[in-house]
C-alpha cells in the first residue's frame, strides 16, 4: 500500500502526484503498462462523453467528464515525463505562450474591434507560427483522424477563406445535384469503384452547402439520426403490436408501418 494523505478537496498538483504514484513502482499494475497508444481510443470516448454532457445540459456530469479529460491530458503528460522529453509545466507553457500570440489584440497593440477580425488575424498568425507557407498547408494540416464529416468541413471552410467558395447557397445546391446525377450513372454502369468516388463528392457537396447556409453538417446529421432512431423505435412497437417481426416483412409493409410511425410523432 502506498502511502497518500487524503483530503478533502485536491487540486491539479494532487493530480499530477497521484498519476505518478499510479505509474511509479508499487503503483497499479494496468496503469503502468500503458502507452499513448493503448490508452489512444479513451481520450476520445472521454471527449465524447463531455460532448453528451454539453448536449444534455448536465452540469454535474460536465464537471465529472471534464475530469476525466484532465486525467487523460495528465496521464499522457506523465508518460512522455518519464522519457525527460517534457512535464505538465511545459504542456501549460506552451499553451499559454500560444494564447498570447495570438490574441495581440489583447495582449498587444492590434486593433481587433469584430469577431471576423479576429479570426483573420488568428489564421495569419496561425500560418506564420506553423511555417503555412501556402493555402494548400493549411488544407493538409487538418488532422485526419477527425471524423470524415468534421474534417470535410474544417478543409471546406479553410478552402472557403482562400476564395474556392460558390456565390450562393443556391450554386452549392446546384452541384448537390450534379454530383447526384454522376453518382446515379457508376450506379447505372455498375461502377462501384466510381460510386465510392462520387457519392464521395456527394457528401461534400452537401458540406460545402450546409457552410453557406450557416448549418453545422455534423450537427443536422446527429439530429437526423437522433429522428431516424425514433422513428425506427415507434415502427417497431407498431409492428410488434399486429405480432409481426419487422426483418420478416418486406419493404413494402413495412413503408407503410415507417408512415404511420412519423404521423404518431408529428402528433405528439
Amino acid at each position: 500500500m502506498v502511502e497518500y494523505q487524503q483530503k478533502e478537496n485536491y487540486s491539479i498538483s494532487d493530480l499530477l502526484e497521484i498519476v505518478k504514484i499510479l505509474r511509479g513502482e508499487g503503483g497499479c499494475p494496468w496503469d503502468r503498462e500503458q502507452t499513448h497508444k493503448s490508452i489512444r481510443n479513451d481520450f476520445l470516448e472521454e471527449t465524447c462523453e463531455v460532448l453528451e454532457a454539453i448536449d444534455n445540459d448536465d452540469s454535474a456530469l460536465l464537471r465529472e467528464e471534464l475530469g476525466d479529460v484532465l486525467l487523460q491530458v495528465v496521464f499522457h503528460t506523465r508518460i512522455e515525463e518519464e522519457q525527460n522529453v517534457f512535464c505538465f509545466n511545459d504542456v501549460c507553457d506552451e499553451i499559454c505562450k500560444k494564447l498570447i500570440v495570438r490574441h495581440p489584440h489583447v495582449f498587444g497593440e492590434v486593433k481587433a474591434d469584430s469577431t471576423e477580425k479576429v479570426l483573420e488575424n488568428w489564421d495569419a498568425i496561425k500560418m506564420q507560427t506553423k511555417g503555412q507557407e501556402t493555402y494548400t498547408d493549411t488544407l493538409t494540416s487538418v488532422a485526419k483522424t477527425l471524423p470524415a464529416l468534421m474534417r470535410a468541413q474544417k478543409v471546406g471552410k479553410r478552402a472557403m477563406r482562400a476564395g474556392m467558395d460558390f456565390r450562393t447557397a443556391q450554386d452549392a445546391s446546384d452541384c448537390i445535384t450534379a454530383e447526384k446525377k454522376e453518382l446515379d450513372e457508376a450506379i447505372s454502369n455498375g461502377d462501384s469503384a466510381n460510386a465510392v468516388e462520387e457519392l464521395g463528392d456527394l457528401l461534400f457537396s452537401c458540406v460545402n452547402l450546409a457552410h453557406h447556409l450557416g448549418i453545422n453538417a455534423e450537427e443536422a446529421l446527429r439530429i437526423s439520426t437522433d429522428k431516424f432512431i425514433k422513428r425506427f423505435s415507434v415502427t417497431e412497437e407498431l409492428v410488434r403490436q399486429d405480432s409481426l417481426d419487422m426483418k420478416n416483412l418486406p419493404i413494402e409493409e413495412l413503408d407503410v408501418y415507417w408512415e404511420k410511425a412519423k404521423n404518431i410523432i408529428k402528433e405528439e
